[in-house]
């Protein structure tokens, strides 16, 4: 059997991370004295990269405004996570179960495609003991921001996979177009912090991790 890739965004899919969002950012406006937008808001912008997140959140603000908001941000959510360990982002309900599984299988690969920093997912796995289960973590020190392909490209080609022999798991438009860029099917999550509704180029979207396994086999099995 041909090998096959997984790729999982993290904040919003893997885990629940929401409340360290909700505090950075207002760690980082209040620092410029400024007033935080709404949660939606805030939530909506999850899963691009820090920068360009600010500037969708702050776009009248300065660049170098921003810049420090970003840094403020980064320092609030490491504090944060050296507080509280893994209780700073739970893993959503069945997830580890479902990673479990699809570890298991022999053809099956695991990936990760992240707006987060290295360093904030290496702090993020080694919390949760999941590092050894991604052989592909694409993080956005190193490519643009979603929803840019580069990501799920570099891990398609380091691991010499076929667009349609991989799929992307995520809970936002953002996952959802990058997956579309990359030529590569996509299977939203219906627990995230964009609306299912607005994942309109989903293969299928879930609504409980344990019908995940299921949905990867069936979208393969029709692609492969």
């Amino acid at each position: 059997m041909s090998l096959r890739l997984v790729i999982f965004d993290v904040d919003g899919t893997l885990v629940d991370s929401q409340g360290d969002i909700m505090s950075s950012m207002q760690a980082a406006f209040a620092g410029e004295g400024l007033n935080l937008p709404d949660r939606a808001t805030v939530l909506s912008i999850v899963g691009l990269s820090l920068p360009m997140a600010m500037a969708e959140l702050a776009p009248a603000q300065p660049e170098p405004v921003r810049t420090r908001m970003v840094e403020t941000y980064k320092e609030s959510y490491a504090a944060l996570r050296k507080q509280n360990g893994a209780g700073s982002s739970p893993l959503y309900p069945g997830a580890l179960e479902a990673i479990e599984t699809l570890h298991a299988q022999p053809e099956t690969l695991l990936g990760i495609a992240t707006g987060k920093s290295k360093r904030g997912l290496d702090a993020l796995l080694d919390s949760h003991g999941l590092g050894h289960m991604f052989v592909t973590q694409q993080v956005a020190d190193f490519h643009p921001s979603k929803p840019h392909p580069a990501m799920i490209h570099a891990a398609l080609s380091g691991l010499g996979i076929a667009p349609l022999n991989a799929v992307m798991v995520g809970d936002t438009r953002f996952d959802m177009e990058m997956a579309q860029a990359a030529g590569v099917p996509f299977v939203g999550v219906g627990w995230g912090y964009h609306a299912p509704a607005t994942l309109t180029g989903a293969a299928q979207v879930i609504d409980d991790f344990a019908a995940l396994p299921a949905a990867i086999d069936r979208i393969l099995g029709e692609t492969t």
